[in-house]
């Protein structure tokens, strides 16, 4: 059987055109599971965004007085903000190009770019996220060994909610992490981010 592209050696042009690669199907129904996976990770991303702003913005207003301490006495709080406000930036424009993504039906970058961006940064992120606040876990338990705890009571109390959303923070990339770590996998298993 002969080749079927256009000039071989030389030859005159084919009577069969080179056979067109085809195009993905997609029913109406793997339409409606592409949307719904794509709004379960967008509502991942939101939920990331809120907690990781939501733990900076904790930490950063936490301070009572003159007399009291200030996060950023701390390397480890200042840690934790700087983290969190990362997080928080980085779910922001994840979050709109989840939105992208479901409007237009397309991705902001190369398919292959955006898979390998998305988990990634993802991976590194929730790590850092994790890692900060972990480090301001061990200073919070060290602080409430201490008298700091006893005489500003409140300083420590916030201290610990800015934390604990900055491990919410860190659950919801987590999940995040997971289903890009999925598209991953889709791509490499069927040239396309979709397991459909």
């Amino acid at each position: 059987m002969r080749s079927p592209q256009s000039l071989r050696n030389g030859d005159t042009a084919s009577p069969h055109p080179r056979i067109p690669p085809p195009h993905h199907f997609h029913s109406t129904v793997s339409a409606q599971k592409l949307r719904r996976f794509n709004t379960v990770i967008l509502i991942f991303r939101l939920a990331s965004f809120c907690f990781s702003l939501a733990a900076s913005v904790f930490m950063l207003t936490n301070s009572r007085g003159s007399n009291s301490p200030r996060w950023y006495d701390f390397d480890a709080f200042r840690f934790v903000v700087v983290a969190n406000g990362i997080v928080a930036l980085y779910s922001l424009f994840e979050m709109a190009a989840s939105i992208w993504e479901i409007s237009k039906g397309a991705t902001v970058f190369p398919e292959i770019l955006q898979v390998w961006f998305d988990f990634g940064h993802d991976q590194v992120f929730a790590y850092l996220l994790l890692s900060a606040d972990a480090a301001g876990t061990a200073l919070a338990r060290t602080l409430r060994r201490t008298n700091t705890c006893t005489s500003e009571n409140a300083f420590c109390v916030q201290t610990d909610i800015a934390i604990a959303l900055g491990y919410g923070g860190f659950l919801f990339l987590g999940f995040s992490s997971l289903l890009s770590g999925f598209r991953v996998v889709c791509y490499i298993i069927n040239g396309s981010r979709f397991h459909i």
